[in-house]
């Protein structure tokens, strides 16, 4: 009876659909056909990425060679964005992804292309052609568009059940922001930049939970010292100098009018020689004081960083 109950147990977990722990959304401006070339070149410009209307990354696409699968003819991606990493503004269900393209050249005509994915736990077997094959992909989707001039936007919905729920994703979207609003970010903006003193103890504490960094390696590296010694600061912007953007949910994203949001740059780490030294510095940095942040209203009026 028991070896019974032990193959059933193991048959019905064999048949239990794979989890789905990421979506991929892959983008290529390019000139060329894919069907025929081996590698095709990106349309230089500019792409922008929003997820649930909230601005997330500006990338530019560079006058690149990209090589082209023999297989299927898929180009490898200009712009890759994977929603497990994109943080708290993928929300557990529905979300939307905007991508917007602007070429330098807007006369010149080009082809576009986005791919999505989801990616499960597990690999299945793919039939095809009387041939199997094993992979962690389904649902997988293209939005081709060819003769495309000037500025091109895709959109696309997807759902994301391997998203944090967060309590915050649940307050009223904010639609207007008075003087006092903009007044209390400005205030948490300042109190940010002041964590960038001897002996660090804040900034230390704000990596604590980066899976990407390892705080006790940048402890043991000093650059964040290193960089405070060879005279890289941290500015506070005033509420005068500020871009407050609503985005129809809870999110305020903020930005500075001119340069980044705490004045950081690539030329501000130029001072500091050592190239490990300078890498680790630009890195925690730029995740401490990023060129743009979020916020949401708490219930009570307060307002609180998104991270």
């Amino acid at each position: 009876m028991k070896k019974i109950v032990s193959a059933l147990f193991l048959l019905t977990a064999s048949l239990a659909p794979a989890a789905i722990i990421n979506v991929e959304f892959k983008f290529t401006p390019f000139l060329g056909d894919p069907a025929t070339a081996q590698e095709v070149a990106a349309m230089p410009g500019k792409a922008q990425v929003f997820i649930n209307n909230v601005p997330t990354a500006e990338q530019e696409v560079r006058d690149d060679k990209l090589p082209v699968l023999l297989e299927t003819h898929e180009i490898a991606p200009a712009v890759w964005v994977p929603m497990s990493s994109a943080g708290p503004t993928v929300r557990k269900g529905k979300n939307k992804i905007r991508i917007e393209f602007t070429p330098n050249d807007l006369a010149k005509p080009y082809r576009a292309q986005l791919r999505w994915a989801a990616v499960t736990d597990e690999p299945a077997e793919e039939l095809d052609g009387g041939s199997g094959k094993a992979t962690n992909q389904k649902g997988e989707g293209v939005d081709d568009r060819k003769e495309v001039k000037g500025k091109v936007v895709f959109e696309r919905e997807f759902i994301a059940d391997f998203a944090l729920d967060l309590p915050w994703h649940h307050y009223p979207a904010v639609t207007e922001l008075g003087s006092e609003d903009k007044e209390k970010i400005a205030a948490l903006l300042k109190t940010r930049a002041s964590w960038f003193q001897p002996d660090f103890a804040s900034v230390y504490k704000a990596i604590e939970d980066n899976e990407s960094l390892k705080v006790d390696d940048v402890r043991k590296a000093q650059c964040v010292e290193a960089a405070y010694k060879a005279g890289v600061r941290v500015n506070a912007p005033a509420v005068g100098d500020l871009n407050f953007i609503t985005t129809g949910g809870p999110e305020v994203v903020v930005t500075q009018a001119h340069g980044s949001l705490f004045g950081l740059d690539e030329k501000a780490f130029a001072t500091l020689k050592d190239e490990d030294t300078q890498m680790c510095a630009a890195t925690v940095l730029g995740t401490v004081y990023p060129g743009r942040m979020a916020f949401v209203r708490k219930p009570d009026g307060t307002w609180e960083t998104v991270e």
